[in-house]
């Protein structure tokens, strides 16, 4: 059982930047693919950025293409979402989370397909 820690959230004024990281316990979690989501009050939870086990492949919603960048470090079992030129419609809560199988080629940008989810992270992007 992977279980998920985020951290690295904070207010950031525009165009600044942050690093959330996710720090995951269990000995499957170097197997799995590892998205990060946002939620806002009253939207449903969005994909942000997606990678696979072997870091070989990545996904990015187009609203952060160019400006996020997701990594991991399986030998620290930690998952990281650089993000830059931060902008206000960017504030959100972000979530870390592993998907329920094992291996694979492609990240899904399906919150179904994800099991294990942390308990968030508050990004503000304000003046």
């Amino acid at each position: 059982q992977v279980q998920l820690v985020e951290s690295g959230g904070g207010l950031v004024q525009p165009g600044g930047s942050l690093r959330l990281s996710c720090a995951a316990s269990g000995r499957t979690f170097s197997s799995r693919t590892m998205g990060w989501f946002r939620q806002t009050p009253g939207q449903e939870r969005q994909f942000v950025a997606g990678i696979t086990w072997s870091g070989g492949n990545t996904r990015y919603a187009d609203s952060v293409k160019g400006r996020f960048t997701i990594s991991r470090d399986n030998a620290k079992n930690t998952v990281y979402l650089q993000m830059n030129s931060l902008k206000p419609e960017d504030t959100a809560v972000y979530y870390c989370a592993a998907t329920r199988t094992i291996g694979g080629s492609y990240v899904s940008t399906d919150e179904n397909e994800y099991s294990t989810w942390g308990q968030g992270t508050q990004v503000t992007v304000s003046s």
